[in-house]
């Protein structure tokens, strides 16, 4: 039997969750050339990020190859534009939510996955890439919706998922896809 996987992102903490269908979701492979800007600091440091993943024209005919979504959001409230802790542990707190979603998931075997999340996969307080060792949890680590090139901003806006939702607050996104096995 198929999980609801929309009750399931919600049973887990998901503030919000829509079902897609793929062809809405957004591609671009620009999204590669910001993540080689590194404004997040985690381009080459984390093996879930860029250049590790993989040939970005490759990911995306991954992304285009399943059929459909589910998408996520995790919505937390900072002090300000400038709270930078806050956006981190935000960003820690949006990790968690996407491990309690992909133990979820995993336990459907009727149907195959793709789980994208928020750019650096934060499993690991310090990732394994950072002192040159193999990722400690590869079954569990979950790779960058941009580092696939996903332009996430634009998969949202027709959806009931907000990109901005409200001053001081935070929102990071993640991304099931799905085919039926």
């Amino acid at each position: 039997m198929q999980l609801d996987l929309v009750q399931t992102a919600l049973s887990c903490g998901a503030a919000k969750a829509a079902l897609i269908d793929a062809r809405q979701i957004v591609l671009s492979e620009n999204f590669r050339k910001i993540c080689e800007g590194n404004g997040c600091g985690m381009f080459g440091r984390c093996w879930m990020c860029p250049p590790f993943i993989g040939e970005i024209e490759l990911l995306m005919e991954q992304v285009r190859s399943f059929p459909k979504a589910m998408l996520y959001q995790s919505i937390q409230e900072i002090e300000d534009s400038f709270d930078i802790e806050g956006m981190f542990e935000a960003g820690f707190q949006h990790a968690r939510l996407s491990q309690k979603i992909q133990q979820q998931v995993q336990l459907d075997p009727s149907i195959e996955i793709l789980h994208l999340s928020c750019g650096g996969c934060r499993l690991c307080e310090r990732c394994a890439k950072a002192d040159d060792e193999p990722c400690r949890f590869p079954e569990q680590a979950l790779p960058s919706l941009e580092g696939y090139g996903i332009d996430v901003y634009s998969t949202c806006k027709d959806t009931q998922l907000h990109y901005i939702n409200g001053q001081n607050t935070v929102t990071y996104f993640g991304m099931v896809l799905f085919r039926e096995k």
